[in-house]
């Protein structure tokens, strides 16, 4: 119900701020089309191509911030499993000085970095709880194919929202995640307080009049026989299958963008190609909700109450359509504000009842398709500097793995998984701090100077 409420509110926020556009469209309908298209266009996009700022990869204090900051927001981006970009991009504009669509793909390029670290961390470790992998294949199935097409969606529609819309949205979406996220893991924090409490009183109970604590000797040798050597856990983990759906997936969209980029804009073949995305992304899906649905219904024919995947709903029609409609949605946002859709699939893996460490390692693997996918066609278009990428996407490989490493410890140590909730949210909550006050700052300059504050026309934006 809570998740529901919170797709409900995301709604409600994305039509008031649609009507808010349609209404200053007719405040700005005196102004003529075409001088308010190119000017928008000129403040929408920051840069045009021929004008790239990229600047030198030198040892100065600008380089040493960066390094700083990129660590930071890599560290915590893939532990909470959002990735950081909405770190990333202030700081490359503001601080390194790089143009908008620049640090844009250079942003990508840290996330892949810092994602396929993560993932290679991940698939060292054992689940936490269960005899299972800790990468939860079949909800990385269920929504990869649906956030890669809500992507596609968003970064066509980035084209034609005015730039202060998207700000409202960025500022509206993350502090909503971040305040969610914040609460659950504070309820996860409770839950994990009363456990502890009971664990320690069961403890107490186990020990002698002698002070010598006593173990039961089949519950020692079950935890002696379940240790796993590092390789037999990564071989356990992966999914070979599984991973391979994945990346016949990701070839796929990688082609059909490779074509679409390369035709005319609004040409028929364009339209062609951006449609043949719907039944891939539909196919994929469509299997692997089939599969859970099967899976559920026999499960629940024969009494057997466990739960098929580590999400704890019920894999109903309705719960299977609407977490397609959060997957296409997380995309379309994260597309639509150069986010990714981690910002959306790690809180929502939590409000469906995935534990932390596999929500995390799930999103964080999720998010190396979707990220690599982008970095790939960035490089194509020639998007991004070579040695600063190089540099900066070695930074983020080294955090994302001593992220994961040091958070992992500190939740073991602690034994509280909320850790990475709060992590996850305090990303979130720095995006939003840091990509609106940057995005204001450019709104209020746009209204300076009576800046046309509606929709573009999409096929001529291009």
């Amino acid at each position: 119900m809570a998740t529901k409420a919170f797709v409900l509110y995301l709604f409600s926020i994305f039509s008031v701020a649609i009507l808010s556009v349609l209404f200053f469209t007719h405040q700005n309908d005196d102004i003529s089309y075409q001088p308010r298209l190119s000017s928008l266009k000129s403040n929408l996009l920051h840069l045009e191509a021929s004008d790239k700022v990229w600047p030198d990869l030198a040892f100065n204090w600008r380089l040493v911030l960066a390094t700083v900051i990129g660590f930071l927001g890599s560290a915590c981006g893939t532990v909470g499993g959002v990735g950081g970009g909405g770190i990333f991009v202030p700081m490359l504009t503001l601080i390194v000085g790089f143009d908008t669509k620049s640090a844009a793909a250079i942003s990508k390029c840290m996330i892949m970095g810092a994602s396929a670290s993560s993932v290679w961390y991940n698939l060292r470790v054992p689940h936490p709880t269960k005899e299972v992998p800790i990468l939860d294949y079949d909800l990385a199935l269920l929504f990869q194919p649906m956030l890669m097409l809500g992507i596609t969606i968003g970064v066509s529609l980035s084209v034609v929202f005015p730039y202060w819309l998207i700000t409202v949205l960025i500022i509206i979406l993350f502090l909503g995640t971040s305040s969610r996220s914040a609460y659950k893991g504070v309820e996860m924090w409770k839950e994990e307080t009363i456990l502890k409490k009971e664990f320690a009183r069961q403890q107490e109970a186990r020990v002698d009049s002698r002070g010598e604590l006593l173990i039961d000797a089949d519950y020692q040798q079950l935890n002696n026989s379940e240790e796993k050597s590092m390789m037999q856990i990564l071989c356990f983990n992966l999914r070979w299958k599984r991973v391979m759906v994945l990346f016949t997936l990701w070839v796929a969209f990688l082609l059909l963008q490779i074509f679409k980029n390369d035709t005319t804009t609004c040409s028929t073949w364009y339209w062609v190609l951006f449609c043949l995305q719907f039944p891939i992304a539909f196919v994929v899906f469509g299997y692997e909700a089939i599969k859970l649905y099967k899976d559920y219904k026999k499960r629940l024919s024969t009494g057997n109450s466990e739960s098929i995947c580590e999400a704890s709903i019920a894999w109903t029609p309705m719960n299977i359509a609407f977490c397609a409609l959060c997957g296409i949605l997380g995309g379309t946002v994260g597309g639509l504000l150069g986010s990714g859709g981690g910002f959306i699939l790690g809180p929502l893996l939590l409000e469906i009842g995935v534990i932390p460490q596999v929500a995390s390692a799930t999103a964080t693997f999720v998010m190396m398709f979707s990220a690599s996918l982008s970095v790939v066609e960035f490089y194509l278009l020639k998007r991004f500097p070579i040695p600063y990428a190089l540099y900066l996407t070695s930074v983020s490989i080294l955090a994302g793995f001593w992220g994961q490493f040091l958070v992992r410890k500190i939740v073991t140590f602690l034994k509280r998984a909320s850790i990475i909730v709060f992590v996850l949210s305090a990303v979130i909550f720095a995006s939003a701090i840091t990509m609106g006050v940057t995005g204001i700052k450019s709104s209020l300059q746009m209204i300076k100077v009576g800046e046309f504050m509606g929709f573009l026309d999409f096929c001529s934006s291009h």
